[in-house]
C-alpha cells in the first residue's frame, strides 16, 4: 500500500524539520495575520508590541555580532554560548545533521582546529523575523576570510526565547561553491 497522504509526506524520514517549522507558525501567528494590516491604523497597543518587537530583534543580532567577535578571538566554546545547551540542538550542513550540542561544539573544534583554519568570520544581510514572543529567526550570510580560501554561504537559523535569552536551537548553513579559476585557451 502506498503512502501518499500529505502528514506522511510532511513527517516522513526527511520531513521532521519541515514539520517542525510549520507547527512552530501555526502556535505563533497571531489571530489577524493574514488579514490586510495596512488598511486599519495600528492602535497604541499594537505600535507599542512592535517597538518591542524592533527591541528583541535589536537583541537577537546583537548575539550574533558578539558570536562573531568570539570567532574571530578563536574561542569556539563562547561561540556556542548563542547555542542552545540541549541534546535537541540542531546543526544542519553539506555532512549531514549534527544533533545536540555537545556535538555541534566537537563538530566545530574538529573542522576548526586552530585560528588559521577559522579565519576571520563576517556576517551580513541579516534579517532576524520573530513568530512569536518567545520564537524567531534569521536569515544571513557568512564570509570567512583565511589565507588560502575564502568560503561563503547561507544561513538560517531558528531561535528560542529562554529565561537566559534567544538561543539558537537549529542551524541551517550551506556554503557556496568555491569560485572556479578562469580557464586558459
Amino acid at each position: 500500500m502506498r503512502k501518499s497522504n500529505w502528514a506522511v509526506r510532511l513527517i516522513g524520514a526527511n520531513g521532521a524539520i519541515r514539520f517542525a517549522v510549520l507547527a512552530m507558525a501555526a502556535v505563533c501567528v497571531p489571530a489577524g495575520f493574514w488579514a490586510d494590516s495596512a488598511a486599519a491604523p495600528k492602535p497604541p497597543a499594537q505600535v507599542a508590541a512592535g517597538a518591542e518587537q524592533a527591541g528583541e530583534e535589536s537583541q537577537i543580532l546583537k548575539m550574533l555580532s558578539e558570536q562573531a567577535d568570539a570567532w574571530n578571538h578563536g574561542d569556539i566554546d563562547s561561540f556556542m554560548t548563542s547555542y542552545w545547551k540541549s541534546d535537541e540542538t540542531l546543526f544542519v550542513g553539506a555532512s549531514g545533521v549534527i544533533r545536540g550540542w555537545q556535538a555541534v561544539l566537537a563538530r566545530y573544534h574538529r573542522v576548526y582546529p586552530d585560528r588559521k583554519a577559522m579565519g576571520h568570520l563576517t556576517f551580513s544581510n541579516m534579517e532576524a523575523h520573530r513568530w512569536c514572543a518567545d520564537s524567531a529567526f534569521v536569515l544571513g550570510n557568512f564570509h570567512l576570510d583565511r589565507e588560502n580560501d575564502h568560503p561563503e554561504g547561507i544561513f538560517t537559523l531558528d531561535l528560542r526565547k529562554f529565561p537566559e535569552g534567544w538561543r539558537i536551537v537549529a542551524d541551517h548553513t550551506t556554503a557556496f561553491p568555491a569560485a572556479q579559476p578562469a580557464k586558459s585557451q
